[in-house]
């Protein structure tokens, strides 16, 4: 009897049920402290499970992880598709797709969905689970290319419309970092304004995308040199970016560099106070690239092109990368308030640079808080492109990747 289909049947669903809610303690747990930062056993006391239980279901947390990892990736993949599938256009298509994901977050917010795996450890996962997650990923990425597909759809060279694609993605994992900034009742108009900006972009009339060279800015970064102190500053800011916070350990950014420990603790107190000083550079260059537009630019559409394209650029050359904001959420909590602050400050000035074009008239009236943040996004996410084109090239490379962003992805 206890072999009966109706028993086996009821097995399988508690099983199934009892996987779903470890996952989804596990995605709010990676979310708030990152993959390394949480253990199987943190897992196990959100569901009242001891951890041989949590491993009955998951043998290792980095099973556990990809699973998270997979079970978001197949949620963007099926939205996108209900989009393509449902709308002809790519403009209609784009904008279902983003009404339905901010839709998720809706239902994420009000405790009737659970949380979304946010990418910002994705990087930092090894092999065997790597290929598989990032194999999905490769799908996703083309489940969102799809929606471009379309006939409204400028004929554009396959760089530039995988460049399109890596733009729309940035954006959609951007959006939970900020979306729960805006009240439940607004998150259909913010997905409509983000669309209408995506599409359509930021000038207005024809403008067109000649960002000015920002002088002053070149010639601070010039004058960083190539001290041994911005050496460490580049070694970590590339393995926090590959590895996260915790995986870019002081093993890894001494081999980097070819140095002793001993050496590392001669230039550095700590990993805490190069990785503080990281976000400091990151954040003081974004900065001196606004504040060099704002001074020397006339107008909102100059100031807006210019600093992005300058902070993309650096992105690109040997003195890149910047700090991605995924680096965040795996920074010990005493630590993360005070560089979450910064950032949301940052965004607010490239949204006031965005509200100087609107009031100047070289920009179209849009959402200036949500463009502001598309700024921010698109040179933050610069750090990824050459993930999928070629950026040997720099100005070949902000044409296909940052120009669609002023002049919309739906524009030639």
């Amino acid at each position: 009897m206890n072999g009966s289909p109706a028993v086996a049947a009821r097995q399988t669903r508690r099983f199934g049920e009892k996987r779903t809610l470890i996952l989804e303690a596990a995605a709010r747990l990676f979310n708030q402290h990152g993959v390394r930062g949480t253990t199987l056993t943190d897992v196990g006391a959100e569901v009242g499970l001891l951890t041989n239980s949590i491993s009955y279901y998951f043998r290792k947390k980095e099973d556990l992880a990809a699973a998270c990892f997979l079970r978001t990736i197949e949620t963007i993949i099926r939205t996108a598709t209900v989009a393509a599938d449902q709308e002809i256009t790519a403009r209609a298509r784009l904008r279902r797709f983003l009404t339905l994901y901010v839709q998720l977050h809706a239902e994420i917010a009000t405790g009737s969905r659970a949380e979304l795996l946010s990418s910002n450890d994705l990087r930092a996962l090894e092999e065997p689970h790597a290929s598989a997650v990032f194999a999905s990923y490769v799908d996703m990425f083309r489940s969102i290319r799809q929606l471009l597909l379309a006939n409204d759809m400028p004929e554009v060279e396959r760089t530039d419309l995988i460049a399109r694609t890596h733009l729309i993605v940035s954006v959609v994992h951007s959006v939970q970092n900020w979306i729960r900034r805006y009240d439940l009742a607004d998150y259909p108009r913010v997905a409509a304004r983000l669309a209408d900006i995506l599409t359509d972009g930021m000038g207005e009339g024809a403008r067109d995308f000649s960002p000015p060279e920002l002088l002053s800015f070149q010639k601070h970064v010039s004058s960083e040199g190539d001290s041994s102190r911005e050496r460490f500053l580049q070694a970590a800011t590339f393995l926090i970016n590959e590895h996260g916070y915790r995986g870019a350990s002081v093993e890894k950014i001494s081999a980097r560099l070819s140095v002793t420990k001993g050496s590392f603790y001669h230039h550095n107190e700590d990993k805490d106070e190069l990785v503080a000083d990281c976000f400091e550079r990151t954040f003081s260059l974004i900065h001196d690239a606004q504040s060099a537009a704002i001074d020397t630019v006339p107008d909102g559409w100059s100031r807006a092109c210019g600093a992005v394209s300058a902070l993309t650029r650096f992105q690109f050359s040997p003195r890149g990368p910047l700090l991605r904001i995924a680096a965040l959420s795996a920074m010990p909590e005493p630590m993360r308030p005070k560089w979450v602050a910064r950032m949301n400050q940052l965004m607010e000035r490239f949204a006031g640079i965005v509200s100087d074009g609107i009031a100047d008239g070289s920009m179209r009236p849009i959402d200036a808080r949500i463009a502001g943040q598309l700024l921010y996004t698109t040179s933050n996410s610069a750090a990824e492109l050459h993930r999928w084109i070629s950026t040997e090239d720099a100005d070949a490379a902000m044409k296909s990747y940052v120009r669609p962003l002023f002049t919309g992805l739906l524009h030639p």
